[in-house]
């Protein structure tokens, strides 16, 4: 048998033993989810500003950010927002929520190698090039704009 029909012969084994996706339902879930997640960062801004309304609305929004980056982080850690992740998929991933949680993730299951070797090194295993491409494109374009803006 040459080698294109093992391909062939491969792809169509593993096609058949991967599990059906229900497309509708996981769409919908996650929808609603980060719809969820994003309301509630939103009742958290309103919060902090109707608690604090000398407070400018780039302070809110920092304070509200940590607040949604600690209780993300604090879900993973507890075990729960893997949970959420895995019935709502994208859903929990897209919020910055979702970012705290790749970043807690790694540092929580490497820990048993010790804060150097584990959590320092592989906290940002997940989002360490998400971090390294917003960074360069945001030069890029800085310079981009700096270049059309001599004209």
């Amino acid at each position: 048998m040459d080698k294109e029909k093992m391909n062939m012969a491969y792809s169509k084994f593993v096609e058949n033993r991967l599990p059906k996706t229900k497309f509708f339902p996981s769409l919908l879930w996650a929808f609603l989810v980060g719809g969820l997640i994003c309301c509630i960062g939103q009742g958290i801004f309103d919060s902090i500003g109707a608690i604090f309304p000398s407070l400018e609305d780039k302070v809110v929004q920092s304070y509200t950010l940590i607040i949604i980056i600690f209780l993300a982080s604090f879900l993973t850690g507890i075990g729960v927002y893997d949970r959420i992740g895995n019935f709502a998929g994208a859903g929990s991933i897209v919020p910055i929520s979702g970012f705290s949680n790749s970043v807690a993730s790694p540092a929580l299951e490497f820990k048993r190698e010790g804060v150097i070797f584990g959590v320092c090194v592989k906290m940002f295993t997940i989002a360490g090039p998400v971090i390294v491409t917003g960074i360069s494109a945001s030069i890029l374009v800085g310079i981009i704009y700096y270049i059309i803006g001599l004209f």
